[in-house]
């Protein structure tokens, strides 16, 4: 299945009332529902829901930190 989303239907998927926790990054949605580093829909000053494509220039790691986690879609204008 591959979804859709615009940025505001993703912000839907945080984690919270049983949907799933979605972030996007370059287009791509990553189901992040496995992931131990969101508390509470939070990881730092990171929301699940949200195009983190910008933030992460300024993360302590790089991007392949996504690939242990499943590409469900894309992000639609």
């Amino acid at each position: 299945m591959s979804l859709k989303l615009t940025k505001a239907q993703l912000e839907e998927y945080n984690g919270t009332g049983g949907k799933p926790a979605y972030i996007a990054f370059e287009g791509k949605i990553y189901d992040m529902s496995a992931s131990g580093v969101f508390k509470d829909g939070m990881h730092f000053n990171h929301e699940l829901g949200f195009d983190l494509t910008e933030d992460m220039q300024m993360a302590p790691h790089d991007e392949d930190v996504l690939e242990k986690f499943p590409v469900v879609g894309e992000v639609v204008d």
